[in-house]
């Protein structure tokens, strides 16, 4: 019985152990090629900003063409997975994945906290491109600013009353950095 138990305290050391495997710390864990990467997940403070840009996503029509989901596990390859703070998926990719296919969403955000380290974001970007991954935004609401990435070398910088764009993924699905941060829209 104790050898039990011990096991499951024990850390994954394969990808195969890390997808059974249940931490109950409170942490959420992403995996990347043998590394085991610890986070708290979105902060409660964060959660306006994905109700707000979920209501947009709504109100624009894309909820009959797909779904935004919080911290969904994404299987970037064979070796890793990662749980991106907001990814959208077209209906076609939940159907596909109900049939256990591995679906990397075309559209993804990441509400950063200074918990963040600037050398795993850029892994992180890195990973979701190479993917196929079209459009990241990188959220930074104590900077009140917007990376948003179409690749790994355009990126816009969105302040103030700049408009941040899910375009070519969702071609409507626009609001300026103002409004994120304000949490309400204004455009």
């Amino acid at each position: 019985m104790i050898q039990t138990s011990q096991a499951l305290n024990q850390l994954p050391r394969t990808l195969e152990e890390f997808l059974i495997w249940e931490p109950n710390d409170g942490f959420k864990y992403e995996w990347n090629d043998g590394e085991l990467i610890q986070f708290t997940g979105m902060k409660k403070e964060q959660l306006y900003i994905y109700d707000l840009l979920l209501d947009l996503f709504i109100e624009k029509g894309y909820k009959k063409s797909g779904t935004l989901v919080a911290e969904q596990e994404v299987m970037i390859t064979g070796l890793q997975m990662r749980r991106p703070d907001v990814a959208y998926f077209t209906k076609e990719q939940i159907k596909r994945s109900r049939n256990s296919e591995n679906v990397i969403p075309e559209f993804v955000i990441e509400i950063i906290s200074n918990n963040d380290q600037i050398n795993q974001l850029e892994k992180k970007i890195t990973e979701y491109f190479k993917g196929g991954v079209k459009v990241i935004w990188n959220i930074i609401p104590e900077q009140e600013v917007v990376y948003v990435y179409t690749s790994r070398r355009d990126v816009k910088i969105c302040l103030e009353n700049d408009i941040c764009s899910a375009k070519p993924v969702l071609s409507d699905f626009e609001i300026s950095a103002a409004a994120i941060f304000a949490g309400e829209r204004t455009t």
